[in-house]
């Protein structure tokens, strides 16, 4: 099974409009489709042709925790790419500015933001260093604090992740 991309991620949530509303405003999702009385929507990626990306269902707000990790098996995170360091630094501050962020990590090939959203589920939006551009220091995976600032000086702001590695080259 030659799996080539994620196609869509669908998640439980409390209530559908608040987790709608983050979804929208701090990862630009837009909803393509909502369903009566809030029971589940929808959204689909910025820049994205997919007919949804992101399905919310909604069970309720007296819904406990997911104990995921804690005291039950289930799903850690999602990991959603984005195309450049400047895109990675600009849902950073978005992140930071609604409260979501949770941590910033330097992988090695992999540059990091880990948030949660309003449920407590945590995800992770990343950028990975084009095939071309990894040097030996890199394939080494690692768990380091990243500084967006000093990988947008090294690579530029601009400059398309995950070519030749999730991309083709």
């Amino acid at each position: 099974m030659p799996v080539q991309r994620l196609n869509h991620a669908v998640l439980y949530v409390r209530d559908v409009p608040r987790s709608v509303g983050f979804y929208r405003d701090t990862l630009g999702f837009r909803p393509v489709v909502e369903l009566p009385g809030g029971r589940g929507a929808f959204l689909q990626a910025e820049g994205s042709t997919n007919d949804h990306d992101l399905a919310l269902f909604g069970i309720g707000t007296q819904a406990g925790a997911s104990q995921a990790g804690r005291g039950t098996v289930g799903l850690y995170h999602l990991a959603w790419e984005v195309d450049t360091l400047g895109e990675l630094a600009r849902i950073g501050e978005r992140l930071q500015a609604a409260g979501a962020l949770v941590g910033a990590s330097d992988h090695g090939t992999t540059k990091a933001l880990y948030a949660k959203d309003p449920d407590g589920l945590e995800f992770e939006v990343c950028w990975l260093v084009p095939a071309a551009l990894i040097d030996g220091d890199d394939h080494d995976m690692r768990i380091e604090p990243l500084d967006i600032a000093a990988e947008i000086a090294r690579y530029g702001a601009d400059t398309r992740g995950g070519i030749g590695v999730s991309v083709p080259a």
